[in-house]
């Protein structure tokens, strides 16, 4: 009985071996990623339909080993603190403006100069091409891994407080401006009083007066119901902000090369998908804003030109401050696709 005992236990003991050594051979051993992605855009967004569509790409291209968990509408905090929180590797994925990132990346402000890009076509190229990957590549001492360029605007200005058809018209209305020193002094310098503040906080703001008006795309006007409160929409396509998708560098260290390159390829067809419903969708946002009651109109060709005299004065100690070389060499980007021989 104690013989047949022991080789009941040993039978076990050998069986028990055989599976634990099944449990973890190289084939098994990867375990399902869950991760998560943040983002501010409201659910009917270009982007935040993008942010989806990059999930099921990254899901199918890494065979179901590795799944994105989308948080939108700013759910996980402002822009910065969802920033933050990819450094760490507390957030994996993060899609939006890098301008709470500005003030330690000073080559970032190039976005803010006003007028920079006249089409979305030329921004695309620029951002595409060698100074684009450039600035994505300047991150990673922040801890973060850029992926691409994922989509851009051009912003407009709508305020509370009257028609703006002139320069002049800007004197003394408090906006929001992104957290970033060159849009809060371009902004001063069109006589404006600019505010810098967390884009969770506007709506509040400009509901209870606190704000006059802030500037953005008309899509996310749209889109985040600022037609309620705000009455009238300048037209003015003063700054191009492009957003941008990374990740955070401990998930990214995390992967296998082959789950890196199947990362990057579903973020580089997220681009397009992203880029071609934020078009499809601006054409149809400014009917929408008026439709919903907003005032439209276009600031005149001469009182833009006079914005452009205004401002000149930051945009030359700011190309100093950021770096001369570079911005001549982004410009030169620029020109190159306007005039291509």
């Amino acid at each position: 009985m104690a013989n047949y005992s022991r080789r009941s236990l040993a039978a076990a003991l050998a069986a028990f071996t055989v599976l634990s050594a099944v449990a973890i051979t190289p084939g098994d051993a990867q375990e399902v990623k869950t991760t998560r992605l943040g983002h501010s855009f409201a659910d009917s967004h270009p982007r935040a339909e993008a942010m989806k569509f990059f999930a099921a790409e990254v899901e199918k291209r890494t065979d179901g080993k590795i799944k994105v968990a989308v948080y939108g509408n700013a759910v996980l905090g402002s822009e910065e603190k969802m920033l933050i929180a990819a450094q760490s590797g507390t957030v994996d994925f993060y899609m939006g403006a890098l301008s709470p990132l500005a003030a330690r990346q000073k080559k970032l402000q190039i976005f803010d100069f006003p007028f920079l890009f006249a089409t979305d076509a030329e921004a695309a190229a620029v951002l595409d091409g060698p100074r684009g990957r450039q600035l994505l590549d300047d991150l990673s001492p922040l801890n973060l891994h850029g992926l691409v360029w994922s989509g851009g605007a051009f912003r407009n200005m709508s305020n509370s407080r009257r028609p703006l058809n002139a320069l002049a018209d800007m004197k003394g209305l408090k906006v929001r401006v992104m957290q970033s020193p060159m849009a809060l002094a371009s902004f001063n310098a069109m006589g404006m009083n600019a505010v810098p503040m967390a884009f969770t906080e506007v709506y509040t703001a400009l509901e209870t007066r606190a704000l006059d008006g802030y500037e953005h795309p008309v899509v996310d006007m749209y889109a985040n119901k600022m037609y309620e409160v705000q009455k009238y929409l300048t037209i003015t396509n003063h700054v191009y902000t492009p957003v941008v998708l990374v990740t955070s560098a401990k998930f990214w260290n995390s992967l296998t090369p082959e789950q890196q390159a199947a990362v990057e390829k579903a973020a580089e067809e997220t681009r397009g998908f992203q880029r071609a419903a934020e078009l499809r969708q601006a054409g149809q946002a400014i009917d929408e804003l008026k439709d919903s009651g907003m005032q439209i109109t276009e600031m005149p060709p001469a009182e833009l030109d006079k914005i452009r005299a205004a401002i000149q004065p930051v945009l030359d100690k700011n190309t100093d401050t950021i770096g001369r070389d570079f911005v001549e060499a982004f410009y030169a980007d620029i020109r190159k696709f306007r005039q291509p021989n």
